[in-house]
């Protein structure tokens, strides 16, 4: 959280809260705001892994599921929408990449 929480919190309007018991940021539009991403470490969400999921277009996660089966799955839940999951417990993780996962769910949210 230590690496992404200043990510999220860079973007305008962002939020953190609680949601199904995982830290979750929603952009502060509307009165309750929209989810883009979340953190998972929890074993009914991803084997246990420690993972982020994050909002964007099906043909966006296509490409990176398919490109990177390794660090990259459907979401579980809200899979079907187009959501990502990524892998956070391996053992080298390119934090770039998790930032730019991060910026284009709140791209990809507020521009919906």
């Amino acid at each position: 959280m230590e690496r992404i929480r200043p990510v999220a919190f860079a973007l305008p309007g962002v939020v953190e809260r609680a949601s199904h018991g995982s830290p979750t940021f929603f952009t502060a539009e509307g009165r309750k705001g929209r989810t883009f991403a979340s953190v998972h470490d929890e074993r009914e969400w991803h084997e246990g892994r420690l993972c982020l999921w994050a909002a964007g277009p099906k043909e966006i996660q296509e490409a990176l599921v398919s490109g990177g089966p390794e660090r990259f799955f459907v979401a579980p839940y809200v899979g079907h929408r187009g959501w990502v999951g990524l892998r956070l417990d391996l053992p080298e993780v390119d934090w770039d990449e998790v930032a730019g996962v991060i910026e284009d769910a709140h791209a990809y949210v507020v521009d919906r």
